[in-house]
């Protein structure tokens, strides 16, 4: 597990979630083994800049909707 100071807080299940994808639909999409996405989802394992930037463009969005180095606020908190 990598250490807290390099810890990356991410919503890729979610995003799955939201959209009916699979993770092994996700890894075909980037390239990687679907296993890493479970490893990604469970704080396992930091992606690197590449497959951050991959997985944005697979959703569609900017890097920052999926990946934060604080973490997200839960679903319905207020944020400032």
């Amino acid at each position: 597990m990598a250490p807290s100071s390099e810890l990356v807080h991410q919503r890729i299940a979610m995003l799955r979630a939201e959209r009916g994808i699979s993770r092994r639909d996700l890894a075909d999409g980037v390239g990687v083994h679907y296993q890493t996405i479970g490893y990604l989802e469970r704080g396992e394992f930091s992606p690197s800049l590449h497959l951050a930037l991959s997985i944005a463009a697979f959703f569609e969005v900017p890097v920052e909707v999926i990946f934060s180095l604080a973490p997200f606020p839960r679903l319905g908190e207020q944020t400032a």
